[in-house]
């Protein structure tokens, strides 16, 4: 199940109880991965309304709660640590990016960040790290695609930089090395992936195709070399929600990393696209599907994929709708 925001925490950012049925349901064949949704590390990086975090201990034990539920049904549940950066929402701090690009033109400006800013926001991340395993999670993934802060400093779209942060393929990847560096060094490599989307438009993004061949795979070494549980990537089949044709693939990566551990990789697939990828496009790697929406509006999906059953249709007016039961728990 990919990590899918839902905006069901509290107004404090902990996880409720609906949280732990939405969850616990999904679980119904042992044996399921669950990704939990972007969870936010710190009160500065916080973004989207009931947002669940993961920096207090309310919000560890709410977690643990939910966990703890998952594991007793023979499955498994890692979570995703998200700093919004641009896309985020205000509450009492600035708008943190790596330049003051807005998303769009006449959107709203960001502050770039200062050294200090840079430095406090890894060490956000190690310390949620720390208290995902302090909650129960398995393994943590570190967001770094769909135009988030991290993907903000990787591509030059937003990234303007002209310091020791940007400027260069081999600083635009400074922010996620180092906070890969930070998060495997306090939980360890075998409890760390990371998110990745080359291709993706969403938020303003996408490089051009020509430098984007060179930062990433510059990118994906320097993870390779942290040896990390899995990496996930999303393919340019889709850009966040919305299905498009397939252009660029994601063979770098895979020939990059060699099989050093599993590849997640999500993308629209329904079960016909995602054992054609398995058995064809990605044959000979260590690849796993994430699934997504239909995961959103069909609890027992991996019984149906197993069984051939169709998924049901998903209403996604209800995806982002803070606190309500409907498409939520029905």
């Amino acid at each position: 199940m990919a990590p899918l925001t839902r905006f069901r925490a509290n107004k404090e950012h902990v996880p409720t109880s609906n949280m732990l049925e939405y969850y616990t349901q999904r679980a119904s064949e042992p044996g399921t991965l669950i990704i939990a949704e972007a969870t936010q590390i710190s009160p500065r990086h916080c973004g989207g309304p009931q947002a669940p975090g993961l920096w207090s201990e309310d919000q560890v034990t709410g977690w643990r709660k939910i966990t703890e539920a998952i594991h007793a049904k023979g499955c498994f549940m890692f979570v995703q640590l998200c700093a919004p950066g641009r896309a985020g929402s205000k509450e009492g701090y600035p708008l943190y990016s790596s330049s003051a690009v807005p998303i769009e033109e006449g959107g709203q400006t960001p502050k770039e960040m200062t050294q200090a800013e840079i430095l406090t926001c890894i060490s956000d991340f190690e310390h949620a790290a720390l208290n995902a395993i302090k909650a129960g999670f398995d393994v943590v993934k570190l967001h770094g695609a769909n135009g988030y802060l991290i993907d903000q400093f990787t591509q030059d779209t937003c990234n303007r930089r002209h310091d020791t942060w940007g400027g260069s393929i081999e600083n635009r990847s400074r922010f996620i090395l180092e906070i890969a560096k930070a998060v495997t060094s306090a939980i360890g490599g075998e409890k760390v992936g990371v998110r990745l989307s080359p291709w993706s438009t969403f938020q303003s993004m996408k490089m051009e195709k020509s430098l984007a061949t060179q930062q990433f795979p510059h990118i994906v070494r320097g993870l390779k070399e942290l040896k990390l549980a899995y990496l996930h990537l999303i393919e340019s089949r889709v850009t966040n929600w919305e299905d498009i044709e397939k252009v660029e693939g994601l063979e770098f990566a895979f020939d990059i990393w060699n099989n050093q551990s599993p590849i997640l990789v999500a993308g629209g697939f329904g079960l016909d696209t995602a054992k054609k990828a398995v058995d064809e496009e990605y044959k000979d790697t260590d690849t796993l599907i994430v699934f997504g929406r239909h995961f959103v509006s069909t609890p027992d999906l991996v019984f149906r994929l197993r069984h051939g059953l169709e998924a049901n249709p998903y209403d996604r007016s209800t995806f982002y709708t803070p606190g309500q039961d409907k498409g939520y728990i029905d």
